[in-house]
């Protein structure tokens, strides 16, 4: 799979990396603690444009501040991939887009378009929309490999 896509969003991306990461149900965030410990929680995520959305959502939690906003606060710098893993190893791949973070109340002017975007993707979210807040992640850097 080589062949780069157009750089419209300012990336070089291959086509289907950017397809199978923005169809992808559930992705790995990844954050740093202010100690410099990685910390990695699954998010599910809408791609909009040059941008990737996610939410703090109604699910229970332990606590309503978590680590993830925080390691954002602290250090922007984010990490997101999706895989495939598959027993046929002919068939795995994995995408990662790397970005700057920012945590966005939902009542923000672009909140109604990330919330719109997330609820097209997930039902739930269109039955109780996420109290948030939302993260928006400016991708600036895609990197992807696939054993086809």
């Amino acid at each position: 799979m080589n062949g780069l896509a157009g750089t419209a969003y300012g990336w070089g991306v291959q086509h289907w990396a950017r397809e199978r990461f923005a169809t992808a149900r559930v992705a790995r965030l990844a954050t740093t603690t202010p100690e410099g410990r990685p910390h990695l929680v699954p998010v599910v995520f809408a791609v909009v444009g040059d941008r990737v959305w996610t939410a703090v959502d109604a699910k229970p939690k332990s606590t309503r501040s978590l680590r993830r906003l925080a390691n954002i606060e602290a250090n922007p710098r984010v990490s997101l991939l999706v895989d495939r893993y598959e027993d046929d190893w002919s068939a795995l791949w994995w995408v990662r887009v790397d970005g700057h973070a920012t945590v966005v109340p939902v009542e923000a002017q672009e909140g109604d378009l990330a919330l719109s975007a997330l609820a097209a993707k997930y039902p739930q979210y269109a039955a109780q929309a996420p109290p948030g807040p939302l993260i928006r992640i400016e991708v600036d850097h895609w990197a992807s490999w696939s054993a086809r």
